[in-house]
């Protein structure tokens, strides 16, 4: 894809529990290969083309419904000729973040009862005809509703979302951006606790994973094995208190998680090709 994808705040969030549209506009001006941190709810009026959403492109047309989850690339590409006689296209909206859900269920049991337990989507999802059929029905009538009556109509919504059994499968989220929100989990984790020990069994719980798939996870997205990733983690902390600081190596030792000075002198020799007395040593040379 040649498009930059971008980061997108939905307005109004500060005054709104969700945010709503009623679109109508010239195909050249719909948004580009953009993100969200909300769960994106689209109803197609008027107009056809073709929809990306993370890995998978399919064509639309009017009266499609589908849902893109939080954080997942999305584009909705209008053809110019889908346009009514004054060159536009429509299509209503109502974006919240998965907070809302999890608010709603806290404060009503009606809606707790529906949604308690169900594995909600990563994946995007075209609705099927009856479900299509009630969602395209509560979000033409938010049109014409006032706040208060929209967020009632939001939790009718909200079941019908999340309960359908009539979809399909509309798009996954790109490999590369699981992998990098996953190393990203990964390593503020390790910056957290490096100063502990850090177990293969803790890490892979916090990530969902199982010991072994993520040590086979992890080598393949980072070439190393994470026992390695986080001695050069600690390895690296300790360069900045040695460049930065007057505390003692054998302080330094502990404070970057290493419970043996021998063995951090060693560790730091093999690593940086001198101890680090000599590090400092030689850094505080280059510092003007």
């Amino acid at each position: 894809m040649e498009d930059t994808a971008i980061p997108y705040e939905l307005p109004e969030a500060e005054n709104h529990s969700f945010f709503f549209i009623d679109q109508r506009v010239e195909t050249r001006t719909e948004a580009k290969l953009h993100r969200h941190d909300a769960w994106e709810l689209y109803y197609v009026v008027h107009g056809y083309g073709s929809r990306t959403a993370g890995d998978t492109c399919q064509p639309f047309t009017a009266g499609d419904v589908a849902l893109i989850p939080p954080s997942m690339l999305h584009r909705w590409e209008y053809a110019p000729e889908s346009a009514d006689t004054d060159g536009r296209i429509r299509y209503l909206m109502a974006a919240f973040d998965h907070s809302l859900v999890k608010r709603c269920m806290e404060a009503f049991p009606e809606v707790r009862n529906r949604l308690a337990g169900i594995p909600f989507p990563t994946d995007a999802l075209k609705f099927g005809p009856e479900s299509s059929r009630i969602i395209r029905k509560l979000l033409s009538e938010m049109t014409g509703m006032d706040e208060l009556e929209r967020l009632s109509a939001m939790l009718r919504l909200l079941p019908t979302v999340f309960t359908s059994p009539d979809h399909t499968f509309a798009g996954r989220p790109m490999r590369i951006e699981r992998d990098v929100r996953r190393m990203q989990q990964i390593a503020a984790y390790v910056m957290a606790h490096y100063v502990h020990a850090i177990s293969l069994k803790e890490i892979a719980a916090e990530v969902g994973m199982n010991r072994s798939a993520f040590c086979s996870y992890f080598k393949r997205c980072k070439g190393m094995t994470f026992s390695q990733f986080v001695t050069q983690y600690r390895l690296n902390t300790a360069c900045e208190l040695l460049k930065h600081s007057q505390k003692q190596v054998s302080e330094i030792c502990y404070l970057v998680g290493f419970n043996d000075v021998p063995h951090f002198n060693r560790m730091f020799k093999k690593a940086k090709r001198m101890s680090p007395k000599a590090y400092r040593n030689a850094e505080s040379i280059k510092s003007p």
